[in-house]
């Protein structure tokens, strides 16, 4: 199965709600660990325990891991593989860019099985020029997998590059979302090549219908609602996978208030359907 055809069965069967797993110190801190690999590694597996069962996906960021050098990476590691056994889908939030092999070697090493790093999807960045995703996109369909492209982030630097203007109109976060919309063409039910769109960007007038999949950060804790998701998206907010990581985690160190906080979330966005 393509990465979107998996994605649509999941949310089907488990709800939208992508959770992040992202090991800030402060959280850590708040679930009275130390900030050192042995901290990380409680941290990050008690989240997944308490929420790869209960969501369609589980989002890692990369850095908080890198952070701690190479058993840092281990626990990464252990969290993908550990995911997946536990039925979610795991998007690896590295947002690369880069241009000729190093895009390549970075494919390999999140895209392709045969690395302990592999993911069914990684976030990426475009801003090289959507052409310089080439080895990004072949290698995921090589490996039926997926990405997601950085389009209308919510961070205030965003608007300098996403709003401005290409010279024949529009403007660049929408070209992000016509490449996408051509990546997409024909694929059912949902193309494996997505884009990362801010849950409070606020009213925008740009067209979502690029027959793939939106990665929403932002929802909870940052602001986002179901119902400002559902106005943003329109028809296509049967696509969007919310994501929140914050607001989930802050909920344990207790697997099963972490788990609540899941099926909580899912019934709140189930109306995005």
């Amino acid at each position: 199965m393509t990465f979107g055809e998996r994605l649509v069965a999941a949310m089907a069967a488990r709800g939208p709600l992508c959770a992040g797993i992202d090991p800030h110190a402060s959280l850590l801190a708040g679930w009275g660990l130390d900030d050192t690999v042995a901290g990380l590694e409680r941290f990050a597996l008690t989240a997944v325990e308490g929420l790869a069962p209960h969501v369609s996906v589980i989002k890692p960021q990369s850095a908080f891991y890198e952070r701690h050098g190479s058993r840092g990476v281990a626990v990464l590691e252990r969290v993908i593989a550990e995911a997946r056994a536990a039925g979610a889908l795991v998007l690896l939030d590295v947002k690369r860019g880069d241009i000729g092999s190093t895009s390549q070697a970075y494919a390999d090493a999140y895209l392709d099985p045969a690395s302990p790093l592999a993911s069914d999807a990684i976030t990426v960045s475009p801003y090289l020029g959507f052409g310089s995703l080439g080895p990004f996109v072949e290698t995921a369909r090589k490996h039926d997998a997926g990405l997601f492209v950085l389009a209308l982030t919510s961070n205030k630097e965003g608007p300098e590059v996403q709003h401005a203007t290409p010279a024949d109109g529009g403007t660049v976060g929408g070209l992000m979302l016509d490449h996408l919309r051509a990546l997409n063409a024909d694929a059912m039910p949902l193309g494996s090549f997505g884009a990362v769109v801010g849950a409070t960007i606020g009213d925008t007038d740009l067209d979502f219908g690029f027959n793939g999949p939106i990665l929403a950060p932002g929802y909870g804790e940052q602001g986002g609602s179901a119902a400002a998701i559902a106005r943003i998206f329109g028809e296509a907010r049967g696509h969007v996978l919310p994501s929140s990581s914050r607001g989930l985690l802050r909920q344990g160190p207790d697997v099963h208030a972490l788990a609540d906080a899941a099926r909580r979330a899912n019934d709140e966005l189930g109306a995005l359907g």
